[in-house]
C-alpha cells in the first residue's frame, strides 16, 4: 500500500466512525469516541495537503495555459513555485503525523539520577544533573516535585529522585536515560589534573494504577527513620518507607514526606513506572531484534553524553552533536539542543523503518 493509499484509508475510517457515532455508536461508542479523536489531528493534516496539492494543480494548469494572458501566466507560475515549496513540506509533516506514537510521550515522568564512578565528584556531577533537568523543568512550565534525595557530606547526591509533570513530559526526557560522563579539574585537585567521572540518569513514564496490576502480596513494605546526610536522623518516627516487588526484585523508596503513608504512595508510584519502563524494554527490544535503533535504543550501560568543562563542550555521542555553551546546557536553556536533534533522529529511524 502506497503513502496516499494510506492516507486515503485513514480518511475513510474517519468518516465511518463519524458516521457510527452520529447513530449512536452502541457499546463501542467510548472506544469509538477515543479513535475518531486520535485521528483527528492526523486528518486535518492530510486534508491541508490534499488542499494543497488542488492549488497546486490549479496554478499549474494556468501557468502552463497557452490562451492565458502573459501576466496572468507569469502570476500562476510563481504561485506554482511557492505551493509546490509548501506542499513537500506539508508531504513531510504528514509522514511524521503517520509515524506510531510512543504511547507513553504524554505521561509525566519518574527522573532518577545516580552518582557512577567517580566518588565524591560524582555525586557532585549528579547533582549539577540533577539541577539542570530541574531548571530546565522550570523553562517548560512543568512541576518537579523532589522525591528522594541521598545527599553527600560536601553537597553530591548519591541518589536523587524527582516527579516531573506537565506537557509531553516523558516525550521531551526520555533521551536522557543513560551514563552522563563528566571531564574537569575537581576543587580538591591541588594538581590541576582533569578528573573523569559519571552518572546514570533514568526517566520512566509515570502510570496509573490501571495500567499495570500489582497483587498486594508480591510486596513486602518496610519502614524506618527518615536519615539526612552523614546519617543523621531527620526525624524520631518511621515514616520513610521502602517498597520491594517479590517477584522482580525492583526495589523503591522514599523519605522525603513527614507522613508515612505520603512516602507509602510515592514509594509505589516509582514501583509502577519501574514496572512498567521494563515491560516496555522487553517489548521494545523484542520489536528491534532485527535491527539496532540509533536513538533510544534503551541500553543504560551506554555513555550517551560527555561535559567537557576544560573545553566547555557538551557531546552527544548518539548523534555526534557537539555545542560549544556548557553552563547554557547546565542551566537548562541550551538542553532543548539535544533534545530537539535527538527526537528529529528518532522520527527519521521510525520514518525508515516504516518504508
Amino acid at each position: 500500500m502506497n503513502i496516499d493509499e494510506n492516507l486515503n484509508r485513514i480518511l475513510a475510517r474517519h468518516d465511518e466512525l463519524q458516521a457510527l457515532m452520529s447513530e449512536g455508536g452502541g457499546a463501542n461508542f467510548a472506544a469509538m469516541s477515543k479513535e475518531f479523536s486520535d485521528l483527528g489531528p492526523l486528518v486535518e493534516q492530510i486534508r491541508k495537503l490534499q488542499s494543497l496539492r488542488k492549488e497546486l494543480a490549479d496554478a499549474e494548469a494556468m501557468a502552463n495555459d497557452a490562451g492565458s494572458d502573459a501576466d496572468l501566466r507569469a502570476m500562476a507560475e510563481e504561485e506554482f513555485h511557492r505551493l509546490k515549496a509548501e506542499t513537500r513540506e506539508q508531504e513531510e509533516a504528514v509522514k511524521i503525523a503517520l509515524i506510531p506514537k510512543d504511547e507513553a510521550d504524554a505521561k509525566n515522568a519518574i527522573l532518577e539520577v545516580r552518582a557512577g564512578t567517580g566518588g565524591e565528584e560524582a555525586a557532585l556531577f549528579a547533582a549539577d544533573l540533577f539541577r539542570m533537568y530541574e531548571r530546565y523543568a522550570s523553562k517548560r512550565g512543568w512541576r518537579f516535585e523532589i522525591m528522594d534525595i541521598n545527599e553527600t557530606g560536601l553537597g553530591g547526591f548519591k541518589e536523587a529522585i524527582a516527579n516531573i509533570t506537565g506537557k509531553n513530559v516523558f516525550a521531551r526526557l526520555k533521551f536522557e536515560s543513560g551514563v552522563h560522563r563528566v571531564q574537569r579539574v575537581p576543587d580538591t585537585e591541588a594538581s590541576g589534573r582533569v578528573h573523569t567521572s559519571a552518572a546514570t540518569v533514568a526517566v520512566l513514564p509515570e502510570v496509573e494504577d490501571v495500567e499495570i496490576e500489582i497483587r498486594p502480596d508480591d510486596l513486602r513494605i518496610d519502614v524506618y527513620r527518615a536519615q539526612g546526610a552523614g546519617g543523621q536522623h531527620v526525624n524520631r518516627t518511621e515514616s520513610a518507607v521502602r517498597i520491594t516487588h517479590l517477584p522482580t526484585g525492583v526495589v523503591t523508596q522514599c523519605q522525603d514526606e513527614k507522613s508515612q503513608h505520603k512516602n507509602k504512595d510515592k514509594a509505589m508510584k516509582m514501583l509502577r513506572a519501574k514496572l512498567y519502563d521494563a515491560q516496555r524494554q522487553k517489548l521494545d527490544s523484542e520489536r528491534a531484534a532485527d535491527r539496532k535503533n540509533q536513538v533510544g535504543s534503551g541500553d543504560r550501560s551506554e555513555r550517551i553524553r560527555t561535559y567537557n568543562f576544560p573545553q566547555g563542550r557538551v557531546t552527544d555521542h548518539r548523534i555526534n552533536k557537539t555545542v560549544y555553551n556548557i553552563q547554557e546546557v547546565l542551566d537548562g536553556v541550551g538542553l532543548d539542543d539535544f533534545v530537539d536533534a535527538l527526537t528529529a533522529e528518532d522520527q527519521a529511524a521510525r520514518m525508515a523503518a516504516m518504508a
